[in-house]
């Protein structure tokens, strides 16, 4: 799996391996998990993908929603996805990658051992079943040794100001959520700032930060599987849809695309 140009981590214990060094298949009586994910989100189609190795076993998914039809396809072996630092190829997407912002990383705590991530906005050009797409995102690169259950609701996706201005984000509870030094980041105009503490609604219908905002979302269509493979085992939810409210510092979201999820699993 290849991994973006990494930049300094915020809060990086020191003396731990983290891409794009060498990681070991096993630590602390713990396999490694990681993936690359790719989420792009427009008014006119949205995309995910994504390339996952457990253990050193292969997943790879994709999916697009045209605001129309739901197409997705999910793999248990190599090759299913290509997802390079530069360009993207899967089912009907063929697609040019640039960085659209800072990059943020950290490194967390887990249980006994620790995980990683890193968060690198990106905007995307190419085609997706032959139609010309110029759509912007994220790039979600994660690698560590996970508790054996793992609960976690994330969302993340790009909008704009009323003014216009380009905002992306990415918001999570359950993983990399320490009060600070967390993953929570909103960009503006491509510069990152850390978010608070956030809140999940049980029906994933909005976020909030206390009395410092509040993210509603509409849900359009919903990806949803549940696998049990007796030694591993994975329920996940993630609906596409549109985000409206106001982000923390008084950042108002005119318009906004991309996903929440809920992701319980045991591996």
């Amino acid at each position: 799996m290849s991994t973006l140009q990494s930049l300094p981590a915020r809060d990086r214990p020191s003396g731990l391996p983290v891409p794009p060094a060498r990681m070991a298949l096993i630590r602390d009586r713990r396999p490694l998990k990681r993936w690359r994910y790719l989420g792009l989100y427009g008014d006119d189609i949205m995309v995910c993908a994504a390339d996952v190795r457990i253990a050193g076993l292969p997943q790879a998914f994709w999916a697009t929603w045209d605001r129309t039809d739901l197409r997705e396809k999910t793999v248990f072996r190599p090759g299913g996805v290509t997802l390079g630092d530069a360009h993207a190829r899967f089912g009907p997407a063929d697609l040019t990658l640039q960085p659209d912002g800072d990059a943020m990383a950290v490194t967390s705590r887990h249980g006994d051992s620790y995980i990683w991530t890193r968060k690198q906005p990106v905007r995307a050009t190419g085609t997706i079943a032959g139609r010309a797409v110029d759509l912007r995102g994220l790039v979600d690169d994660s690698a560590g040794y996970h508790a054996r259950r793992t609960d976690w609701r994330w969302c993340a996706g790009v909008g704009e100001t009323p003014d216009g201005t380009p905002l992306a984000f990415n918001i999570v509870a359950g993983v990399h959520d320490a009060p600070v030094g967390s993953e929570r980041t909103l960009w503006v105009g491509g510069a990152a700032r850390e978010l608070p503490p956030a809140m999940f609604a049980d029906d994933l219908s909005a976020v909030t930060f206390g009395d410092d905002g509040l993210l509603v979302f509409s849900e359009e269509a919903r990806r949803a599987r549940s696998d049990d493979f007796k030694i591993m085992a994975s329920d996940y939810v993630q609906p596409f849809g549109t985000f409206s409210g106001t982000l923390p510092g008084d950042v108002p979201v005119a318009r906004g695309w991309g996903v929440m999820e809920r992701h319980s699993v045991r591996w």
